[in-house]
């Protein structure tokens, strides 16, 4: 009875959401490996984004949305720049060096990164003398911790090569100098994209817009992420589609990751909250290393494994601690759909969460 009255759909939606999230960074990671440029892709993505999201946002928000100014457009594209753009530049680079269940670990931090840029921002306050307090800190800390064992130990091989790759002596095996610089670049992803959760929180107060934010922000992505292309290449044919693969990746991810993800994320965070959402984080990173494994043939180490389990710890140890300063202090607003209290009020949501996600690797 509890699947017809509704109770477990977030559970069922999220869980969906998040194992196709971890498929289509799998998918990704096969189409750069075969050198395709990485932010040809991640224009064709949000180009598809921007179609896929348009009709939703004319219809559902045609009465509510306020008058789009010449100030609200300048940051909507500096937003855009930083969350969308800068963001999938350095993340889809770091990808390429690593793999999939590294780049889905790197996503688990966003909750604490996201913090630590609200504080250097002067945003969010921290009371450390709080348990409160103490959790969070302890939480950021532990994520950066696995982040740092991912980067630098990668331990002993837990699975062996496929068949195909020992019998073409063709093994996706890294050099340790591309693997700390794919994670370096992985945590700059992470850092932009917490960045931009603080910049956007600005944009929400003068256009609370959910959608229509996310048609204009993945529009503007497209032109610059189009334009950041040129420092790799400049030949026309990169960006001329003729592999299936290639084609199958990019509308999948675009107009299933990007897009329908988008919506299904924002309608969970209406009805259970954004702490609720968050905590599905890690299934993300769980499918990500089977399709890692199945798909990509990578060998899975004991670094990835350890690395990846202290970031989940330390995730689930951030996500206590604003859970009770949200009890403790009135719930004050974290500029990011990690920290804030489920609205009941539809109007209050709107004004105060703008979930966004130009980051769906």
């Amino acid at each position: 009875m509890s699947y017809c009255d509704g109770k477990w759909t977030p559970v069922i939606i999220m869980i969906t959401i998040n194992s196709a999230l971890g498929l289509g960074n799998a998918m990704v990671k096969k189409v750069l490996d075969g050198g395709f440029n990485h932010m040809v892709i991640e224009t064709y993505r949000l180009a598809i984004s921007t179609v896929c999201l348009a009709p939703i946002a004319f219809f559902w928000e045609r009465k509510t949305r306020p008058k789009l100014t010449l100030n609200i457009l300048v940051q909507l594209f500096f937003s855009a720049l930083i969350g969308a753009s800068l963001t999938q530049y350095f993340f889809l680079m770091g990808l390429s060096y690593t793999s999939a269940t590294l780049a889905c670990a790197f996503i688990s931090m966003s909750p604490a990164v996201t913090f630590v840029m609200s504080l250097i921002f002067r945003v969010e306050k921290l009371n450390i003398k709080s348990k409160a307090g103490v959790g969070m800190v302890m939480g950021t800390l532990i994520c950066i911790g696995g982040a740092f064992i991912q980067t630098t130990y990668k331990g002993v091989p837990l699975t062996k090569l496929h068949k195909l790759d020992l019998l073409t002596n063709n093994g996706p095996a890294l050099k340790p100098e591309k693997w700390i610089t794919g994670c370096v670049l992985l945590f700059a992803g992470s850092s932009c994209f917490g960045s931009w959760m603080v910049i956007q929180s600005k944009v929400n107060d003068k256009y609370p817009c959910q959608y229509s934010s996310t048609v204009i922000l993945s529009f503007f992505g497209t032109i610059q992420c189009a334009l950041l292309s040129l420092i790799k290449s400049r030949d026309i044919k990169g960006w001329i589609l003729t592999d299936k693969l290639d084609i199958m990746t990019i509308i999948y991810a675009g107009a299933v990751a990007q897009g329908i993800c988008t919506v299904g994320t924002s309608w969970c965070i209406r009805k259970r909250g954004p702490t609720f959402t968050s905590v599905f984080t890690p299934v993300g990173l769980i499918f990500a290393t089977l399709f890692d494994f199945s798909i990509l043939h990578r060998q899975i180490c004991m670094g990835s494994v350890i690395g990846s389990g202290i970031v989940i710890f330390g995730l689930y140890i951030f996500l206590l601690g604003k859970v009770k300063q949200m009890k403790g202090d009135g719930a004050k607003k974290l500029p990011s759909h990690f920290g804030e209290e489920e609205r009941e009020d539809d109007e209050q949501y709107k004004k105060s969460h703008l979930m966004v996600v130009p980051m769906t690797p």
